[in-house]
């Protein structure tokens, strides 16, 4: 056996624990006396490649490596939500009790309360004919998440026994009889294969935005629920503020954080302020829908990848029960680093920048299990009631890193070609103190949205959002003309444009996360300010049109009322704007 940083080559047969004489490609092993958890990641004669996950200082020659005979999975059931884990989904605060702050290596712990009772409500009746995805029953696994227990997928028969009661994750809550007299015990706890997609019913159009609350997504560059969305941006140009806003304000009922190689003090402060954090739909603690993946740069480089499928898997869980789920992948740029790692380490034929030639690939499949679906089975209210079908719906938004801010870097680029929305945070407006620092030059949405948008906020929504981001990128070429010539070369038009555009990206696009009116903005709200800006700038259009020079437009009561949008409460916001709209439009006529 030899060591080469945590990818080790066993030379000679792998004891399979369950009789396997070779272990199979991506199954789970045990290495070393400590038992160390690791991955077949190459099979190649009789040689066997191993990742491990934990650190490998200290395997000597001749330490036995065990296969467990099955592959990287994750255990499915109630008591995920609340949770923190680790990158292999084992529970952090239970592994502390085990070895204290510092994590000893080999540890391992169930990832679900054994000793929990849940009290189990049946769906289903004897007799009922069962298939993949049906719901049997329910268990109230938080004040405001039901959790749904499915019937695994690849069984179907008919209902031979049925649980009513208290239940551990261990207990058998229903038996299906699968035909030829064979039986099938289906317990509240099931596990999955993490780089396998969970199958579902039908792909459905993304046709929903997902509201965050946050003006320049919501109303610029909205990302459809179900969608997939990235947020590059270098160093200290707040990714790490707008994915805890979207986790408290996104309009989903799970929300699945995973930090891959975040640093440390990030993932504290996540750790901190979510489960301190009051959810503002439902009043319970924040955690009572999340659960936190941690994964720091200081851990192991091959956990990095194993984060990231552990986070999404349980997600499509939560999806295939009916539910709106929100994944926010911290960042995938490390994700990146670990498999250019572990090809180097391969000796792979490296692409771009030393990047494996598949990571374009891998990023596909990744965003790839976002979508809206029609899940697998049906539920019932009551046993023997309707059968109703489920319609979930995951999210993805990876934030990326990218060395110097530089949107050219593979992970980037392979990332832009399968995201529908691209929200890239700028340098020079994080500098400038202006957060969210989305660039509205650089970001963009090809999701289609504007029907919704159409019927459910107002008619004339996507022109004034086109005609206001015009006027911002008219703005920018403004500002360089004046920078090599000066103001004077302007016309009175030309310099109420620019003001107008100071007015939106102050008044308007300006948000600040820990304000209290101002940190969430309802899609009303978000929608009259921006109508209000915008009759403004045809007022003083029209008053420049009259011969009213530009200091009349200056005068105008109504630009001091547009700064103090913002501060207006969301209950009243939309009347009050609503009264200064009519008011310029009265002006104006």
């Amino acid at each position: 056996m030899s060591d080469k940083g945590r990818i080790i080559r066993v030379a000679g047969p792998v004891v399979g624990a369950v009789g396997l004489p070779f272990p199979r490609l991506y199954d789970v092993v045990r290495v070393g006396h400590l038992g160390l958890i690791g991955e077949v990641i190459r099979l190649a004669g009789d040689r066997t490649t191993i990742q491990v996950y934990e650190e490998t200082a200290g395997l000597r020659l001749g330490e036995p490596v065990i296969s467990t005979g099955q592959p990287l999975v994750v255990q499915l059931g109630p008591g995920l939500l609340g949770q923190i884990y680790d990158g292999l989904q084992r529970p952090l605060t239970r592994l502390s009790e085990i070895s204290g702050q510092f994590i000893e290596r080999g540890v391992d712990a169930f990832p679900l309360a054994t000793d929990v009772s849940w009290l189990f409500t049946p769906r289903v009746q004897v007799g009922d004919a069962v298939g993949p995805g049906d719901v049997l029953g329910v268990v109230p696994e938080t004040p405001v998440i039901e959790h749904r227990v499915m019937v695994p997928v690849g069984v179907r028969g008919r209902v031979s026994a049925i649980a009513d009661g208290p239940l551990t994750v261990r207990d058998v809550t229903a038996v299906v009889d699968t035909g030829s007299g064979r039986a099938h015990e289906i317990r509240l706890v099931q596990t999955w294969p993490v780089r396998q997609p969970r199958p579902v019913q039908a792909k459905l159009d993304a046709d929903e935005p997902l509201i965050t609350g946050t003006r320049v997504i919501d109303a610029f560059f909205p990302v459809a629920k179900g969608g997939a969305a990235i947020i590059p941006g270098g160093f200290g140009t707040g990714k790490t503020v707008v994915e805890q806003s979207l986790a408290r304000w996104s309009d989903v009922d799970v929300v699945i954080y995973v930090g891959c190689g975040e640093r440390g003090n990030e993932i504290a402060d996540v750790l901190e302020e979510f489960p301190q954090s009051i959810d503002p739909y439902t009043g319970e603690p924040l955690m009572t829908r999340t659960v936190l993946i941690a994964n720091t740069s200081n851990m192991p480089v091959a956990a990095r990848e194993a984060s990231i499928y552990t986070g999404i898997t349980i997600a499509e869980y939560y999806r295939d029960m009916g539910y709106d789920v929100l994944l926010l992948a911290d960042s995938t740029s490390r994700w990146g680093e670990a498999l250019r790692e572990i090809s180097g380490r391969l000796e792979e034929i490296p692409g771009e920048e030393g990047y494996p030639a598949y990571l374009a690939a891998r990023l596909s499949e990744f965003y790839e299990r976002a979508g809206r679906v029609r899940c697998l089975g049906t539920d019932r209210d009551t046993p023997g009631g309707n059968a109703t079908p489920r319609i979930g719906s995951l999210t993805l938004v990876g934030a990326v890193s990218p060395p110097g801010g530089d949107f050219s870097e593979p992970v980037t680029q392979g990332s832009m070609r399968v995201a529908g929305a691209f929200w890239a945070l700028s340098y020079e407006l994080s500098r400038r103190r202006h957060f969210p620092a989305i660039s509205w030059t650089q970001s963009y949405s090809l999701d289609l949205l504007k029907r919704w948008y159409s019927r459910h906020v107002a008619r004339d929504w996507s022109d004034l959002v086109g005609e206001a981001i015009a006027l911002l990128q008219r703005a920018d070429e403004l500002e360089e003309i004046v920078q090599l010539v000066g103001p004077e070369a302007l016309s009175d038009s030309e310099h109420l444009l620019l003001m107008i555009a100071q007015m939106i990206r102050e008044g308007f696009l300006h948000q600040s996360a820990f304000e209290g009116e101002d940190r969430y903005c309802p899609l009303e709200k978000t929608y009259w300010m921006l109508k209000a800006f915008i009759t403004f700038y045809h007022r003083g259009r029209q008053m420049l049109e009259d011969g009213q020079g530009l200091e009349a437009v200056r005068a105008l009561p109504a630009r001091a009322a547009l700064a103090r949008l913002k501060e207006e409460p969301a209950e009243s916001a939309a009347t009050s704007i609503k009264a200064l709209v009519d008011e310029l439009v009265e002006e104006q006529a």
